[in-house]
């Protein structure tokens, strides 16, 4: 089966997954996951994507960026990938692949969607059982987001600037965010729509991207979405990404 195409558009906030070959280790020492986070910085400023938020679990890595171009993304992916790869096999002595495949990705909608993927991302390892609280845990942008922490990496949303008018209130106003836990359904949706590479907002932002992109797509998310949404009702808090 031919692969899908993948969405993408310009200026519009992607979720990306990359997911370790299966599901194996892609961190093993602290030296790792800096060495991925500069790799991470020197590609988004070549490729110009500006990070908003992100998570690198032991075996898969959550971003939030907004490419400047079509193709800056999928760019940023490609060469991430090889450099880091490159560094592993040889620093472990290994050869062969890291990753699963290509990585997974949706966009997504401003407004409250962004925001979500946010909390999302750096709820990963809370809901992986990992930690009690997000700051507790050293590979994300939380500490950045939410408390002030230095990170050249991030770049904030329009979105997250749009919390305050001062750097402590909206620091403030997004620690907020983080006293209530995300909707189930919410949490199933953005799952299914970066597997699935599809759309992850409302109706309205789903017609406004459709003449952008193979309308087949934004009619195959609206039915899978459906049915995964009815499973996940179940497996939600069991299935972790």
């Amino acid at each position: 089966m031919p692969r899908r195409a993948r969405i993408a558009v310009p200026g519009i906030p992607w979720h990306i997954i990359q997911r370790g070959n299966n599901r194996s280790a892609c961190f093993y020492t602290r030296q790792d996951y800096r060495r991925y986070l500069r790799t991470l910085s020197d590609m988004a400023s070549r490729y110009d994507c500006e990070i908003h938020a992100y998570v690198l679990m032991t075996n898969h890595v959550h971003l939030l960026l907004t490419p400047e171009r079509k193709e800056s993304a999928s760019l940023l992916m490609k060469h991430l990938g090889q450099r880091y790869v490159q560094y592993i096999n040889r620093h472990y002595r290994r050869s062969g692949t890291l990753w699963e495949g290509r990585f997974r990705s949706c966009l997504a909608q401003r407004e409250e969607y962004v925001l979500t993927c946010y909390r999302y991302i750096e709820l990963n390892p809370v809901r992986a059982g990992m930690i009690g609280h997000p700051r507790e845990y050293p590979w994300s942008s939380y500490r950045c987001n939410a408390e002030g922490g230095a990170n050249r990496l991030i770049t904030p949303h329009d979105d997250y600037n749009r919390l305050g008018f001062s750097a402590s209130e909206r620091r403030a106003a997004y620690r907020q965010l983080f006293t209530a836990q995300i909707d189930p359904q919410r949490v199933a949706e953005i799952r299914n729509a970066t597997n699935g590479n599809f759309v992850l907002g409302n109706d309205r932002f789903k017609q406004e991207i459709s003449p952008l992109v193979s309308q087949r797509l934004i009619e195959q998310y609206q039915l899978v979405s459906r049915f995964n949404l009815f499973q996940s009702g179940i497996t939600v808090g069991k299935c972790l990404v």
